[in-house]
């Protein structure tokens, strides 16, 4: 069980704003703010070159912990600054071909399906839409059957950022397994709140955000690509952290995902990040899961009870990320409303997620995402805040 008033001590923020803005960028605890700051310091004091050499042991620990996070081996995994480039980095290098399909779904994130289009008009490649079920999560019986022999790869967000469905992600890994598929799995809200497990799910990628459910600092993310594909993907770009200059005209690729890093990193970031995942695994995944579920739980009920109110959200599965509207009153209205009061939401609109606000008829959502260290005391506040809108 978690100690949440070890927690809530741990975590400054706490004392001066109600933050449900968790699928935004949450409150780092204080190990993680005392370990990116550690490394400023002594930057100043030392130099970043001379720092870099004394955090070798950490920098070596953000593979391993990584590792521990989600199964995966040391090698296959990569700092990257962000979890859109992370994202980019692998998807550009993967070996599609002129007619080539890739199969996504509604609730894609809007940076991901930006990057679709541009490499179909680029390369040629074609999307399928695949369908929602009843519940609104991806259709995995319409997967199948969308599935050709020009199809290349599977690109699913694991936990879309305009809503609280958890897509099942492992019933789509067998299928892609099935066919001899790439898939590529957008992890960027679920790493963090969800216990994940990249054998059991079966991707091939895996990419995701530091400053997320992870509860690392701003500017850093990672890579995960397994060892099957690994050598299969060249790097949209390459300089000499990524690869070895052999000769006046060739290069060697590095081994493992290296390969996808670059030479010129956020030393501070990588280290915050770390002890990010090192803080989240010493509070076990499956514990840090099940608290979040619960709080949202609890949230969308209280909601859902308030007069005037909808909660929005998809999925036979859902997680922390809660999105609702109140009658007669916009969602920034609501977002602005609530931010003078010291309460933090977020605000998804129709140009984050086009098919599938399109398709619901939305245009915009208030955003309340929880994390373990809420408790129940802000969560009433929270609804009576909401409640006392007009």
């Amino acid at each position: 069980m978690l100690d949440i008033a070890r927690i809530r001590s741990e975590t400054h923020g706490v004392e001066k704003v109600l933050h449900f803005n968790n699928a935004g960028s949450s409150l780092m605890p204080r190990p993680v703010y005392e370990a990116v700051k550690r490394v400023l310091d002594l930057e100043n004091e030392l130099g970043g070159y001379e720092v870099e050499r004394r955090m070798a042991p950490e920098l070596d620990a953000f593979y391993t912990e990584f590792a521990g996070l989600l199964n995966a081996k040391p090698h296959e995994v990569a700092w990257v600054e962000n979890a859109t480039r992370a994202w980019d980095m692998a998807f550009y290098g993967l070996p599609l071909q002129p007619g080539d399909r890739i199969i996504t779904h509604a609730s894609e994130y809007v940076s991901n399906y930006i990057a679709l289009l541009q490499q179909a008009k680029r390369r040629g490649l074609e999307i399928d839409l695949c369908p929602s079920d009843e519940s609104g999560q991806i259709d995995v019986a319409a997967l199948e059957r969308l599935i050709g022999p020009r199809t290349r790869l599977i690109a699913l967000s694991h936990v879309p950022t305009q809503g609280g469905l958890v897509n099942p992600a492992e019933a789509v890994g067998r299928v892609a397994k099935a066919h001899g598929l790439f898939y590529l799995l957008d992890a960027c809200q679920s790493v963090g709140q969800i216990d994940l497990d990249v054998q059991k799910i079966g991707c091939d990628i895996l990419s995701g955000t530091g400053r997320k459910f992870l509860r690392g600092p701003r500017g850093t993310g990672f890579l995960w690509v397994s060892d099957r594909v690994i050598d299969q993907i060249e790097p949209p770009f390459a300089d000499m952290r990524a690869a070895d200059w052999t000769a006046d005209q060739g290069y060697t690729l590095a081994k493992g995902a290296r390969r996808f890093e670059t030479w010129e990193t956020y030393v501070g970031g990588r280290v915050g990040l770390m002890e990010a995942v090192r803080y989240a695994r010493g509070l076990g995944l499956p514990a840090i899961e099940a608290r979040v579920s619960g709080l949202a739980a609890e949230l969308r009920e209280g909601l859902s009870g308030l007069h005037a109110v909808r909660v929005r959200d998809l999925g036979v599965t859902r997680c922390g990320i809660v999105t609702f509207e109140k009658a007669g009153l916009e969602a920034r209205e609501i977002y602005e409303a609530l931010r003078v009061q010291g309460i933090n939401v977020s605000v998804s609109n129709h140009s984050s997620a086009r098919l599938d606000f399109g398709a619901r008829g939305l245009s915009s959502l208030v955003r309340a995402s929880v994390h373990y260290f809420n408790d129940e005391a802000e969560i009433s506040r929270f609804l009576g805040a909401v409640e006392a809108l007009k």
